[in-house]
């Protein structure tokens, strides 16, 4: 049988076109390329000093840990920005009576506790209601203030607190986070501070806790982003908070790659971070400052008491020096007991104590405390020596060392004496045994300073070096009984000229926190974090995994 030619040419053809196909699509398989993309999950672990004892916002005050992570877990009806304007939170609107004694809170009616159930003014009633029980196990001051208010539930949405007298501070007081009612209802006050609930606790905040962690065992916690909080989710699946006993553990956990973030490092380790290339430092200035408190009362050393003296200890002090030397330029310098963000603060009414050696030295010759020769200060033929109490931190160490060396400059001898935690420290304020505190001071973001520099609070407060102006007080009282900034700012301002005149304590610096981070942190940016959930508000766009996918190659 003779072949068929007109087949092997078909077929000659078809195979001849297949290579040419193939042929041209070679070059465009070569052009394929990948790139990476953000992927999700992963857990975010973050460092800090110290370990949480109660989860529990009625509680947690004594406690830096205990603060910061209720300030993630919890809302109050409002909140504070970094001037000291109120803001909304679980409260979105509220209403003062014309006589002042009734403020009413409308709640955002889309609030929404960790667990799913709605937040009603039930909620709120209950919070305040554990307060005023007699044996509400935290500060007496909260129980003594809330024992005194009337509290009314209008409906789920509404809810009124009825004053005996006019309270602007009333805002502050609100801010502090709401309980769930429906998990705690059954837990009598007496037992709130050994509850399960505060191990585990359910609340409104930016993160919840997810349940069945032992963190008190383990020593970390895991949180979990409040989808109410970010509606179109996060990258990071959940973050984990480690506890670390001090700051040098902490930094050489870091260092060893253990943790993506460090927070709450002494400024004295700054320049060691520094030289790491994977680190980037983020510093923001917060509300908090040191101070240095004189013992002015009856307990405190005689030649500090007429106020010369003190100026004197003020002019002898390089602020400066100590912030760039001890503090790594990691502080921020001002005068007076408000911050500068504050709406109360008031710069130019401020002495402003620069560094002036011959001013401080006039000033101890003019009352009397002259030069000796053995080079130290001396009245009556005896040589001035003042107590100096500290707590026994890295930083605050080496303040204390740096302010007794420029004293002794001035011809003063200091004795430091160094508290070993803050349960000491405290207690030695309380019983005045000191001659100059040094002092950290968390600014509220409220300007009512009456528990703190009243006449009254020398017997119950903390006016622990026993100021005692009655023009200070009557303005302190008079503004407390104000609402609008502008009708409290006068009286505040009176506080302040007779603060200034006095000098019953003097600010050294406001503090700047350093937070590290790794870079394997992808799209992290922080700006200021003036409460602890403030450094997570980009939390959306941070990432740590990627995935490859396929593109055009340019």
């Amino acid at each position: 049988m003779k072949p068929d030619i007109r087949w092997q040419l078909l077929l000659a053809v078809t195979g001849l076109g297949l290579v040419l196909l193939l042929l041209s699509l070679q070059p465009q398989s070569a052009a394929v390329c990948t790139t990476r993309i953000p992927s999700g999950g992963g857990t975010f672990v973050e460092g800090m000093i110290g370990r949480p004892l109660t989860m529990n916002p009625l509680l947690s005050d004594p406690y830096p840990v205990d603060r910061h992570i209720a300030n993630l877990v919890f809302d109050g009806l409002v909140r504070f920005d970094e001037t000291g304007n109120i803001l909304p939170a679980l409260a979105e609107e509220w209403s003062i009576s014309e006589d002042g004694l009734t403020v009413t809170f409308t709640l955002r009616p889309d609030a929404l506790w960790h667990d799913g159930r709605p937040v009603t003014t039930r909620d709120v009633a209950f919070t305040y209601g554990l307060i005023q029980d007699e044996a509400f196990p935290g500060p007496e001051r909260l129980r003594t203030f809330w024992q005194a208010v009337t509290i009314m539930e209008i409906d789920e949405q509404t809810i009124q607190f009825t004053l005996p007298q006019p309270y602007g501070p009333i805002f502050l007081a609100v801010a502090r986070g709401i309980l769930p009612a429906h998990e705690l209802e059954d837990t009598p006050a007496a037992e709130l501070a050994e509850s399960p609930f505060n191990l585990a606790p359910i609340g409104t905040g930016p993160f919840r806790v997810p349940a069945g962690q032992d963190w008190a065992q383990a020593g970390f916690l895991r949180l979990a982003p409040n989808p109410d909080y970010w509606p179109d989710g996060t990258q990071l699946s959940d973050i984990e908070l480690r506890f670390f006993p001090d700051a040098e553990s902490l930094l050489v956990a870091y260092e060893s790659g253990e943790l993506h973030a460090a927070n709450g490092f002494p400024s004295t380790m700054l320049p060691r971070l520094a030289e790491r290339d994977d680190t980037r430092i983020f510093t923001s200035v917060v509300p908090r400052y040191t101070s240095l408190l004189f013992n002015i009362g009856e307990t405190g050393s005689a030649p500090l008491k007429p106020k010369e003296a003190r100026q004197a200890l003020a002019f002898v002090l390089d602020r400066s020096r100590l912030i760039d030397t001890i503090l790594n330029g990691q502080g921020v310098e001002f005068d007076g007991p408000y911050i500068p963000d504050s709406w109360a603060a008031r710069p130019a009414l401020m002495t402003s104590y620069s560094y002036q050696p011959e001013t401080a030295a006039a000033l101890l010759d003019g009352i009397g405390l002259t030069m000796g020769e053995s080079g130290l200060r001396q009245i009556d033929g005896q040589a001035l020596t003042f107590r100096l109490l500290s707590m026994d931190s890295p930083d605050e160490r080496a303040i204390a060392e740096e302010i007794a060396r420029q004293w002794r400059e001035l011809g003063i001898e200091v004795q430091i004496e160094y508290a070993a935690d803050t349960v000491e420290f405290r207690q030695a304020l309380r019983d005045r045994s000191f001659d100059v505190a040094l002092t950290e001071v968390l600014a509220p973001p409220d300007p009512d300073l009456y528990d703190f520099w009243s006449q009254e609070a020398i017997v119950r407060g903390q006016n622990y070096g026993g100021w005692n102006s009655r023009r200070a007080s009557e303005a302190l009282e008079t503004a407390r009984q104000l609402y609008p900034p502008d009708a409290r700012a006068p009286h505040y301002e009176s506080f302040l000229r007779q603060f200034d005149g006095d000098l019953p304590a003097l600010t050294l610096y406001q503090h700047v926190d350093v937070y590290a981070l790794n870079n394997a942190v992808q799209q992290a940016e922080i700006g200021r974090v003036w409460e602890p959930r403030d450094r997570f508000q980009t939390l959306a766009s941070w990432f740590l995994n990627f995935r490859d996918i396929p593109v055009n190659c340019p």
